[in-house]
């Protein structure tokens, strides 16, 4: 799995980041950003439910 954010999109909601603390995070912007080493999702299974918690889509994954 490979997380992919985009940052032209994101509001900075949050939602990501307070539904897998492990993976996400925020910048000093407040947008979102993936923790180092977890651009994979570290096999964390919360990470789909991220996607679909960001209220305007800014978070996708796909398939290695």
């Amino acid at each position: 799995m490979k997380i992919d954010i985009d940052t032209s999109v994101c509001i900075g909601s949050g939602q990501c980041a307070l539904t897998v603390p492990g993976v996400f995070t925020q910048d000093d912007e407040g947008l979102s950003t993936l923790l180092p080493g977890r651009a994979d999702g570290g096999g964390d299974p919360l990470v789909r439910e991220a996607v679909r918690a960001c209220p305007v889509q800014a978070i996708s994954i796909s398939e290695d």
